[in-house]
């Protein structure tokens, strides 16, 4: 029976489920992390064999004690993982002090968590990259401003979710952020006009995709963070083939394995000299884990699969043991925000969605920022359907003169 360690198995609290397949498949389940046992859902507590509560994840050395006294407990831990951006380092430290070789350990995890890293692999996949360069001095960034043109887009080296992420659209844009330059490594990016389109699964030891899907963002995701644009993005019904290829040749070149990847891509609305004509495909990042929010949950529903099964099998057994041949359709998700005077409110949105509902709730306060606090799941078998409920979703009453 392997021991597998996973890290805050309650958040999000749909990760319940990869514990409770892992369970389900026979491995030997142990959680580590700083809410109460109390806390937990009851089918969380059910899969876990054990819970160690630390005071902090942020504590390593509580992590540590945590991880070898299972060590003591149990014998030699097989797995450590979270499936979370947020302790990728944290996994892989613990991955190296207890040489776990199913994962990435410290000496690995830089070329995914730095986005000037990961440029060099995406080349090597033969796919085109913005040009960019680290942010350094006022002098340098005006530099690559005139070699690239505005706007250019200013991001932290590590970060998801385009949190703290500025597009600067002049001289006068970029001389205030060089007045109060974040103390963290950041870079600057030539602006790329492009929807976000996504090459999400799951890859064996091998780096043979056993499950793959995509989701399209038609809305900047910066946009979304920093202006409020409207939250939405739906899975598509079957992965485009130029995606499928592209996402092939980053998990080659990347060297991914046993693995749940998220690729993001652009794919260019408008020619851009140096990148491609209209409708080609971008390279943007590389995450090593499930896309955010209740999107393995869409994959689902649009897939009719449970992916959350897949990656147990891919755990358990290298393999997938389970079939999936149900109808596929688009799955589309509108995260709304509090505050905003909605024409609906979220249970008037849900019934008038009938049958095609699929999820109707709220977001944890840590996510909502990046995907609002509203959420709204519904599946079609159309694109013009899925535009009718976003714009029924969004739509806001008329203000009173």
């Amino acid at each position: 029976m392997s021991n597998f360690v996973f890290i805050s198995p309650n958040f999000p609290e749909a990760y319940r489920w990869f514990c409770i397949r892992l369970r389900e498949n026979g491995v030997n389940v142990l959680g580590v992390g700083d809410a109460s046992y109390d806390e937990l859902h009851p089918d969380l507590k059910r899969a876990l064999t054990e819970y160690y509560r630390v005071d902090s994840l942020e504590n390593y050395d509580q992590v540590l004690r945590a991880v070898g006294y299972y060590t003591g407990q149990y014998g030699k831990i097989d797995w450590v993982e979270s499936n979370n951006e947020y302790w990728l380092e944290l996994d892989a430290a613990l991955r190296t002090d207890f040489n776990i070789t199913t994962g990435l350990k410290s000496d690995e995890i830089e070329k995914y968590k730095s986005k000037m890293r990961m440029k060099a692999y995406y080349r090597q996949a033969g796919i085109p990259c913005a040009r960019f360069a680290p942010v350094t001095d006022r002098e340098a960034g005006l530099a690559f401003a005139r070699e690239v043109g505005y706007p250019i887009i200013v991001k932290p080296d590590s970060g998801v979710g385009a949190i703290a992420t500025w597009k600067l659209k002049s001289d006068e844009d970029l001389e205030a952020f060089f007045q109060d330059i974040p103390p963290v490594p950041y870079l600057m990016e030539e602006y790329v006009p492009g929807v976000v389109t996504t090459y999400d699964g799951i890859c064996n030891s091998k780096g043979e995709v056993l499950f793959a899907a995509s989701h399209i963002t038609r809305n900047s995701i910066m946009d979304m963070v920093n202006e409020g644009v409207p939250t939405y993005y739906y899975v598509d019904r079957a992965v485009p083939a130029d995606v499928e290829a592209a996402g092939k040749a980053v998990l080659r070149a990347f060297g991914a394995s046993s693995r749940f990847f998220h690729l993001e891509f652009f794919r260019l609305t408008e020619d851009k000299p140096g990148l491609g004509k209209r409708g080609d495909i971008v390279a943007l990042e590389v995450n090593m884990r499930p896309a955010g929010g209740y999107t393995p949950d869409m994959l689902n529903f649009s897939q009719s699969v449970d992916v959350y099964q897949m990656w147990a099998d891919m755990v358990a057994f290298d393999e997938l043991r389970h079939s999936y041949d149900g109808p596929k359709s688009y799955c589309v998700y509108a995260g709304r925000r509090d505050g905003k005077p909605y024409v609906r409110t979220l249970d008037q949105l849900e019934q008038q969605c009938g049958s095609h509902a699929r999820l109707f709730t709220r977001m944890p306060d840590a996510l909502a920022g990046t995907m609002g606090n509203q959420v709204a799941i519904a599946c079609y078998d159309t694109l013009e359907e899925v535009d009718r409920f976003v714009q029924d979703a969004f739509a806001l009453q008329a203000e009173e003169e």
